[in-house]
């Protein structure tokens, strides 16, 4: 029978209790949201939602082709040199997704005979760009400077080290400074995803490269989404002025895809020139997290401290995880859930998002609830 298997790794899914379920949510939830990405809240903040209403008005409802035929408009390139601007960098260019980007960067960078030196905590789309790739890749232990040093010593040739910036398990941040001296040592270049850093680290939410020293720098290329902190949709990479024309021609989640959606462009330069005006916004998703922490870890809760707006906090099993979450949603509250094969260490979790909009008395409900829920 046609796709039999897929019947025995689906009764092995529910062996395990790793059966995935789509949620659909209404557009007013009662829920407490501490689940999303939406790090700043600006998901629904009426100038983001007012950018993207203008957008669609003005230039409809879609791209209309691939960026390279129809799909480039000026709200696109007015959006690139924003966020080019805004984090540091030379030139950006904007994609469908962060998933896209990642992609792009990660191949259109690895050719044949180049070395990619991988971080084992890496997130499913750099994992991905590098089993896309064309040169070797080779997994090094999680935030391991002296690891990534050693194997690009091994390497005659192009390499290229790719790490995020903030882990979206755990929430811990990479050694940015000491990735990128490794990488300068042997002449490779270091590509970093800020997904989880962009409007919550660096001035004003530049990004973890921004605070760390390496906007701007020759032989750094970050990427990141409109997703998260932006409260939009879509991908961007950042970097060098011919490492962006590279992609340009050599990218194939570029050439290949319909651009962006101007709705999202417009909500993404709407939240860009929030942000400019209200650069305390990223203290404050910082703040949040530090407290949920602290609050969190004074109830006996095993949550790891957060380098920028995740919280997360272990459970028993993969089936105690999903039962956790289950019960805070019955409570009123919403929250992330990972598990293998999401988990890179095996280990269960829930995943707290340290939103920059709620209030003391959200927060203190929040902790209230997981607490009393605890398997």
């Amino acid at each position: 029978m046609a796709f039999g298997w897929i019947d025995e790794q689906a009764r092995a899914r529910r062996r395990a209790g790793l059966v995935r379920v789509l949620r659909p949510r209404p557009a007013a939830s009662p829920l407490l949201d501490l689940a999303s990405n939406d790090y700043l809240g600006l998901a629904r903040h009426p100038e983001v939602v007012e950018g993207a209403v203008r957008a669609a008005r003005t230039w409809g409802g879609g791209a209309t082709g691939s960026r390279l035929v129809t799909g480039t408009t000026a709200l696109h390139a007015e959006l690139e040199h924003e966020l080019a601007d805004f984090c540091g960098f030379e030139a950006a260019l904007v994609f469908s997704s962060g998933y896209a980007a990642n992609l792009a960067a990660v191949t259109a960078l690895a050719p044949h005979g180049s070395l990619v030196v991988s971080d084992a905590g890496n997130h499913a789309s750099l994992i991905d760009g590098c089993r896309l790739a064309r040169g070797t890749t080779q997994v090094v232990g999680h935030a391991a400077p002296d690891a990534v040093r050693k194997a690009l010593a091994t390497h005659d040739g192009p390499a290229v080290a790719v790490s995020d910036t903030v882990f979206s398990v755990d929430g811990d941040a990479a050694p940015l400074a000491e990735l990128a001296e490794a990488c300068r040592e042997h002449g490779a270049g270091l590509v970093v995803d800020d997904a989880h850093g962009l409007g919550v680290l660096g001035d004003g939410g530049r990004g973890a490269p921004q605070a760390a020293g390496l906007a701007g720098r020759d032989d750094v290329v970050v990427t990141v989404t409109l997703s998260k902190s932006l409260g939009a949709q879509g991908g961007a990479v950042l970097g060098p002025a011919r490492v962006i024309d590279h992609l340009v021609n050599a990218a194939r989640t570029f050439i290949f895809d319909t651009g962006l959606a101007p709705a999202a462009a417009g909500a993404a330069l709407a939240a860009l020139t929030l942000l400019r005006r209200e650069p305390e916004r990223a203290a404050r998703a910082r703040a949040v997290a530090a407290g949920l922490h602290a609050r969190l870890t004074a109830t006996g809760l095993d949550a790891v401290r957060p380098d920028a707006a995740v919280v997360s906090v272990r459970a028993p099993s993969p089936e105690g995880a999903v039962r956790w979450a289950a019960d805070c949603r019955a409570a009123g509250l919403s929250v992330g859930c990972f598990r293998p094969p999401s988990v890179p260490d095996g280990v269960s979790r829930l995943r707290l998002t340290a939103r920059g909009d709620l209030c003391g008395e959200q927060i203190e409900r929040a902790v209230r609830v997981i607490g009393e829920t605890r398997p």
